[in-house]
């Protein structure tokens, strides 16, 4: 398929990367002395491959020196430009960690007004994900108010692995927050605030048992967020899951469904079947997207999932396991069905209108 056919086309994960340096301008001074004495903390567990540093492409890496995703014009001549892509939604990864929790809250204001200069403002075709300190109810409804009226922002971007399960009552306020300004919640793998590993069994050993079992992180939550009753406290609340991956989720929801059946009282609060609350409150992007050997079992994972008005085109650019917009989708898929993920399903979702 050729480029030029491409068109109507919304990329709902694209990396943006704010170096240091970038960063420093918008931070107080203050902070700019905490951030070059101590920096942000980190933790075991980063499994980016050796191979593959920022586990990007490579190349991705911009002639002007800085790591991938980190210029503009270079990313505007490699994406949106190549295909071309007419809204691109940035995830910056600037990991708000579980620290000293007024300087999360000015590296996420810091990011965000970096963000708004010198990206959303020299490109039209750029909207960017609210970073917010997650962990702090307080700091992070703060920044929710701060920049809730600007349309740029479509959601608020947390990370997959929390300390606590997202449901729970201690992010209320972030959730009711973003609920009432009509942002959705993000929800991008990846996340250190707990430390702890990927998986309920302990860390793993390669790189392929960390990618692989990315949706470990983003089933727990989804449990999390229907059991705890979140739907019924924000019945306006959506949330997109950002590289979760589709084939594991609808028997996912068959155990689930069978499970409240016999255990419904526990979880009083719920008025309907997790099922329900699912397909009418969450959101999925296509990448990384399960590959059956056989265009037929990909069809009919699409029909056990029952959303093909709730999937979104991600492409993961720059990293290394980047979906481009001719190859991401079977050929197999009615053309309405291409239209609405690759498009209209993304405009619905975040109120996006392109030419």
């Amino acid at each position: 398929m050729s480029t030029a056919s491409l068109t109507r086309l919304v990329d709902c994960d694209i990396h943006n990367t704010i170096t240091a340096e970038a960063l420093m301008p918008y931070l107080p001074k203050k902070w700019q002395e905490y951030h070059r004495e101590f920096g942000r903390r980190q933790l075991p567990g980063d499994f980016y491959p050796k191979a593959m540093p920022f586990a990007s492409r490579t190349d991705t890496w911009p002639p002007t020196g800085g790591p991938p995703g980190s210029d503009l014009n270079f990313l505007r001549r490699q994406l949106l430009d190549a295909w071309p892509i007419d809204i691109g939604v940035l995830n910056t990864l600037i990991t708000i960690r579980n620290q000293e929790r007024e300087y999360d809250a000015a590296m996420a204001t810091a990011a965000n007004a970096c963000q708004i200069a010198e990206w959303l403002e020299p490109e039209p075709r750029l909207r960017a994900s609210l970073l917010v300190p997650f962990e702090d109810a307080p700091l992070a409804v703060a920044e929710i108010a701060r920049h809730g009226s600007d349309r740029r922002f479509v959601q608020v971007l947390i990370p997959s692995r929390t300390s606590l399960p997202l449901g729970q009552r201690k992010y209320w306020p972030v959730l009711g927050a973003a609920a009432e300004r009509g942002l959705p919640i993000g929800l991008h793998f990846g996340g250190w605030a707990g430390g702890f590993p990927i998986s309920g069994a302990g860390w793993p050993a390669y790189y392929l048992e960390y990618h692989t079992g990315m949706s470990q992180t983003f089933q727990a939550q989804l449990i999390s967020l229907i059991c705890e009753g979140v739907f019924e406290e924000f019945p306006d609340l959506k949330i997109v899951f950002i590289e979760a991956g589709l084939g594991w989720i609808a028997p996912l929801l068959w155990r689930l469904d069978r499970s409240w059946k016999h255990l419904r009282a526990e979880t009083p609060r719920l008025r309907l079947k997790p099922s329900e609350y699912f397909r009418r409150h969450f959101w999925l992007t296509t990448q990384p997207i399960e590959e059956p050997p056989e265009p037929a079992q990909f069809t009919a994972m699409l029909e056990h999932l029952g959303m093909n008005d709730h999937l979104l085109f991600s492409s993961d650019y720059p990293h290394w396991d980047f979906d481009s917009p001719d190859h991401a989708l079977p050929s197999i898929l009615p053309a309405g069905v291409r239209q609405a993920i690759r498009h209209d399903n993304a405009c619905a979702l975040y109120g996006l209108k392109t030419n």
